[in-house]
């Protein structure tokens, strides 16, 4: 196991291409978290994302063609913490969101853990 951080914690994860969603999703369990939910298309991440419960959620910048800001603002009012997935790097974020954490696509395990323990520390 190349997780460094403790066992658990649940993932809301947003990504359009089912094959990337999918990988991704093994990714996190591989890490021992938990999906907690898991949309395509942003109408249906905006339900989740008021009605799901989760510790962190992964953000696709662009979902079929339409920016995730709606979703992450969703989120960011719940106070939960969030980082985007994008293969445009941090220009690529909507520019209210570019001092958010961003995973360049592709991203290795390692890097997804690093971002995720990240994400999830408490303030200090």
């Amino acid at each position: 196991m190349t997780a460094t951080r403790p066992q658990g914690g649940s993932v809301f994860l947003v990504e359009d291409e089912v094959m990337i969603r999918m990988m991704v999703a093994d990714m996190l369990e591989e890490l021992g978290f938990s999906i907690a939910a898991e949309a395509g298309e942003i109408n249906e991440a905006m339900k989740l994302a008021e009605s799901t419960e989760f510790d962190v959620a992964i953000l696709d910048v662009n979902v079929n063609g339409k920016v995730i800001s709606p979703v992450a603002e969703l989120i960011r009012a719940r106070n939960r913490p969030f980082i985007f997935a994008t293969g445009y790097g941090s220009s690529g974020l909507p520019e209210e969101y570019r001092d958010r954490p961003a995973l360049q696509k592709p991203f290795q395990l390692e890097t997804l853990a690093r971002m995720l323990d990240n994400a999830l520390r408490p303030a200090a």
